[in-house]
């Protein structure tokens, strides 16, 4: 059995955990010659958090999969303080053919034991992510039903957003009517936006008007005062720059 023997520190657990890569190498090379394993190289992460995947050593192991047959580490926290990413990973190595071995758990999918403790925290690490999913959409469903949802990471052109607000630029404001006029009057996107930039008229970021964001504008209902996400309309606490009359007409009645 080949092993790629795993060790890591980060600034907190060299000054905390008093766990050296030395100290962690020592105790593995150690357990490989009880176990009557080879050990095919030493994978070193010095400084770099058990959180996150992008770690020079752990990702130059990965690649090198061919050289060993199993994945030895002191602890299980010294190669993911994060289930969602041991789970991945060991759905890869599972894939590949491939063990894990962690010393002082004695986590070892060789063994008929091991691989069941494995499956139970497959479910545990499933469960975590999917009530982390819930969470998220629900506190986008309670601002969407608020009215505080769905504003976006920038500025929508007509708004300013400012201290949890949208607060109307009234050039912009005007320049939104005009559209909503121009199309209700027979003018194509396309024609729209050709007049916005012969008129130089400047759209929100850098760059021109196209037919994509003349129909962003008609047919988003943050204009007439609503929000929208996932399905849910709300009326927002904000001062709507057309009538929703003059929404409607384009787009319909809004199923709030």
């Amino acid at each position: 059995m080949r092993a790629a023997l795993y060790v890591r520190v980060s600034t907190e657990d060299q000054a905390t955990e008093g766990y050296s890569l030395d100290a962690q190498t020592k105790r593995l090379k150690a357990y490989c010659n009880v176990r009557g394993w080879e050990v095919a190289d030493v994978y070193r992460d010095e400084g770099f958090s058990g959180r996150k995947t992008d770690r020079p050593e752990y990702q130059r192991m990965l690649r090198e999969s061919d050289r060993w047959d199993l994945i030895l580490v002191l602890k299980m926290d010294r190669i993911h303080r994060n289930s969602v990413n041991f789970t991945m990973m060991m759905d890869e190595l599972r894939r590949m053919g491939k063990e894990f071995n962690s010393v002082q758990e004695k986590f070892d999918t060789t063994t008929a034991m091991g691989r069941f403790v494995m499956d139970i925290m497959q479910r545990i690490a499933q469960l975590e992510s999917e009530q982390i999913g819930e969470r998220v959409k629900i506190g986008m469903v309670r601002k969407a039903q608020c009215g505080t949802g769905n504003l976006g990471s920038g500025h929508p052109y007509g708004y300013v957003y400012s201290k949890g607000s949208l607060i109307v630029v009234p050039n912009e404001a005007e320049t939104v009517r005009n559209i909503y006029d121009m199309y209700s009057s027979g003018y194509s996107m396309a024609s729209i936006a050709d007049d916005l930039n012969n008129r130089m008229i400047p759209p929100k970021r850098s760059g021109r008007w196209n037919k994509q964001s003349i129909c962003k504008i008609l047919h988003n209902p943050l204009y007439a005062g609503y929000l929208e996400w996932d399905g849910i309309i709300r009326k927002g606490d904000f001062q709507p720059i057309l009538d929703q009359s003059t929404y409607e007409k384009i787009n319909g009645p809004l199923k709030v």
